[in-house]
């Protein structure tokens, strides 16, 4: 093609790019991203000039047009001294090629529209601090948009440039609801350059080959903007002390929200949710406010069966596993049973009351009774009327409900308010709750967890449920990962599985910084191995509102589906379980569906020895091997649990590990 070389910086640099922004759940899809990227770079060209970044270019093909591909902007968490280095290297690179002003303006821009927006909706700082504490959005400032072949020439032009991404990636988010946005914002604007360089040309960016001039430096405004924005991403949000809503009591009944399940059905824009809870107390006094995006209709709100979340939490809950040693003198042998799971996850005014609730500024704009249930859906100006309307309606708020419903308000949200029928709920002739569900259409993929900090004394448990069509569910605005999985453990933990699994997640929880949700199992649901459940019918999925079933020609009837390689029903199972407080997540969860159907499990394995007579010379060989990894498991144990080691010993009995000796060699000279 007779193209100038570019040296190895360039493809250097689309490589890191495609490494740390690409995830994929198959092999050859990274190799393509790479044909494409460089590709792209050498034959999509304007008078001798890329269009297209790279990075960008091979990345965006290959998550539309493989359906194995995405980005997942929140899996390097909140870490600042992560975030540091790579701001510290981006600054390094773009004053190295002279596109500093683009980086910091994008970054500028897009921390005023984030701003602008916090205040708008009367969120805390801490929101805006945690959506800037994303290493994705750094990665993209300093080495993507900041690509010195596909950005204007002219620096006017490169500002304006860096400042309408940051528009239209924010018009992409807030509007339109596209998840990394900056990465299409970028892909769409990149073929405007050529034009914008024909306009106001400048010379031609060279890649330098020796050491950096005199001449063009980093500009004055960013050497005082840079460390401004270093600071702002770095800042940890101010202590401050959900399920999907808060809970209401009348009169002085203390309510208090600490633990829920989530089933999200989710296909394109459709959602089926249905919300289980622990509210213990008078049924009386119960009542339940969820921030919903449309006004729903009577056939959109149904009252479901607690035992399809309970059959969820057993199909998917932690395992654990055991195996036999065989007779070292024998063929080896295995033998492997599931041993069960951990703990489970756990009418109003009529016409009189118009006039008072127009003077409010709330509207009723909808009134049902669905089983047990008396159903309002409201609508309101500002959250003072509707805490006044809550009150005057004979409900005590909670003190910080009113900041927290301010900014579901001003996002134009209705509010789903449920309150028990006493004289249905007696008809029912059931004892608790029943979870209830709601179908609604929206681009937004989400939990609105922030209203129920404001009905909790501390932190909160939460397990979803995701059930989709395509792949694995994480959230894209706080880190996903999952628990340690895999690994052997003591017998004896078979009868403390409960103490030990909450001990493992708490411990998980500190070393994410408690800022993480935590992925339990990813399974297509027409099989399982081991099983600790079985698989849901197909009824029970078609009750919990999987609405593609008869697309795919699934088996019929109630019997369960034990198809193995993603055959059959075709329904993915995500289980996501997060602890949640206003510090460490100040604001909702926003999810993606990934195109990961890969298996994942928490599952944990006791190794039993073998006990019988051994009369071979591999006996003294495998007694050797079982004591090594009794001790290993102890070690492992402590590493999950952060239980002493003396504990460990304690329980493990005769099959405890020596306690080490001190391994200070001086010790042992003068005895």
């Amino acid at each position: 093609l007779h193209l100038q070389g570019s040296g190895y910086l360039s493809p250097l640099i689309s490589a890191l790019g495609l490494s740390l922004l690409l995830r994929t759940d198959t092999w050859w899809v990274g190799p393509l991203a790479a044909v494409v990227a460089i590709g792209s770079k050498f034959l999509i060209r304007v008078r001798g000039k890329h269009v297209f970044n790279p990075t960008n270019f091979g990345l965006t093909v290959v998550i539309l047009a493989t359906g194995h591909a995405w980005c997942s902007p929140a899996q390097w968490g909140e870490w600042g001294i992560l975030l540091a280095w790579i701001f510290a290297l981006g600054l390094a690179v773009v004053h190295r090629s002279f596109r500093t002003d683009v980086s910091l303006t994008f970054l500028a821009s897009w921390i005023v529209l984030k701003g602008a927006r916090v205040l708008l909706l009367h969120q805390r700082p801490a929101v805006l601090l945690h959506q800037l504490s994303v290493g994705s959005l750094i990665l993209f400032t300093f080495f993507m948009i900041s690509d010195p072949k596909t950005t204007p020439d002219r620096r006017a032009a490169r500002i304006g440039f860096g400042m309408a991404v940051a528009v239209l990636a924010f018009f992409l988010q807030h509007q339109l609801w596209i998840m990394n946005s900056p990465i299409w914002a970028l892909l769409l604007l990149s073929p405007l350059v050529p034009l914008v360089d024909r306009v106001w040309s400048a010379p031609r960016y060279q890649w330098p080959t020796g050491p950096v001039s005199r001449g063009p430096t980093v500009p004055s405004v960013a050497r005082l903007v840079a460390p401004v924005l270093l600071a702002v991403v770095l800042l940890a949000a101010a202590p401050a002390h959900a399920f999907c809503g808060f809970y209401v009591g009348k009169a002085d009944a203390q309510l208090f929200n600490d633990a829920s399940q989530v089933a999200l059905v989710r296909d394109g824009d459709r959602t089926v949710l249905t919300m289980s809870n622990d509210y213990q107390g008078p049924m009386r006094d119960f009542a339940l406010v969820v921030p919903v995006p449309t006004v729903l209709q009577r056939e959109q709100i149904h009252v479901g069966e607690r035992k399809l979340l309970e059959h969820l939490d057993a199909y998917s809950a932690p395992r654990l596993v055991e195996y036999f040693d065989a007779d070292p003198c024998r063929q080896y042998y295995a033998e492997e049973s599931a041993m069960g799971s951990a703990a489970p996850a756990a009418k109003m005014a009529r016409s009189d009351r118009k006039a008072g609730d127009a003077a409010l500024g709330v509207t009723v704009e909808a009134r049902y009774t669905v089983g047990e249930y008396d159903i309002l859906i409201l609508s309101a100006r500002e959250s003072a009327g509707l805490e006044t309307w809550l009150r005057e309606s004979g409900y005590r708020i909670p003190p910080r409900a009113s900041a927290a419903l301010q900014p579901y308000i001003r996002q134009d949200m209705k509010f789903f308010v449920a309150k028990v029928n006493l004289k249905e709920q007696a008809a029912t002739g059931v004892q608790f709750l029943r979870p209830l569900q709601i179908a609604y259409e929206s681009k937004k993929f989400m939990l609105p967890i922030r209203l129920g900090m404001a009905n909790s004394k501390g932190s909160q448990d939460m397990v979803i449920y995701a059930l989709t069509r395509r792949g694995r569910v994480e959230s894209v605005n706080y880190r996903t990962t999952p628990v340690p999985s895999n690994v052997n453990v003591p017998e004896f933990v078979k009868n403390d599985f409960g103490p030990f699994y909450k001990a493992t997640f708490a411990r998980s929880l500190e070393k994410e910084g408690k800022k993480a949700l935590f992925t339990e199992y990813t399974w297509d649901m027409g099989w399982c191995d081991p099983c600790a459940a079985d698989p849901l019918s197909r009824d029970e999925l078609q009750q919990l509102g999987v609405f593609w079933l008869d697309d795919d020609g699934s088996q019929q009837g109630g019997a369960p589906v034990r198809r193995r390689g993603g055959g059959g029903v075709n329904v993915l199972l995500t289980r996501l379980h997060v602890r949640y407080d206003a510090e460490h997540f100040p604001e909702d969860l926003v999810f993606q569906e990934t195109a990961d159907r890969s298996n994942f499990q928490a599952r944990y394995v006791l190794q039993h020895a073998f006990t019988g007579e051994m009369n071979c010379s591999a006996a003294e060989q495998y007694r050797r091997g079982v004591a090594e990894r009794r001790s290993k498991e102890a070690q492992l144990l402590a590493n999950l649990t952060g239980w002493s080691m003396e504990e460990i010993r304690r329980k493990m009995g005769p099959d405890a590990p020596p306690p080490q000796t001190d391994p200070s060699w001086w010790k042992k000279i003068w005895k």
